[in-house]
């Protein structure tokens, strides 16, 4: 079992630099991948930024230049700096640990934190 917990939203104006974060607990030596995934309002959750065990990353290209990606590893905790942030950056910002055991390949989501940027 791995336990995600998200914090580090808010409400923010256009432009502006939060930095949230993703803390993992519980059976945290079998995670492999990392990601966030917003939703926006009325909208499908998607995936926007991937950072493997050795922090190599990948970002969608809405967000591309202007999110970056860090892990903590001996913490356990994902960091996302997002700069520059625009009005339709607003959502809830889960984050999603792809668990793997032999034989076994879980995806662990946390609760959310939610991203509201004002023009």
């Amino acid at each position: 079992q791995v336990n995600l917990l998200e914090s580090g939203g808010g409400l923010v104006q256009a432009g502006g630099s939060p930095r949230p974060l993703c803390a993992a607990s519980g059976s945290t030596i079998s995670i492999n991948d990392m990601a966030w995934c917003p939703q926006a309002p009325g909208k499908q959750r998607e995936l926007v930024a991937t950072i493997t065990s050795g922090s190599s990353t990948k970002f969608a290209d809405s967000v591309k230049g202007r999110f970056t990606n860090s892990r903590d590893n001996a913490k356990n905790t994902l960091y996302q700096q997002m700069n520059n942030l625009k009005p339709e950056d607003t959502g809830v910002y889960y984050c999603k640990a792809d668990s793997r055991r032999p034989g076994v390949r879980i995806d662990y989501w946390g609760q959310g934190t939610q991203v509201t940027v004002s023009s």
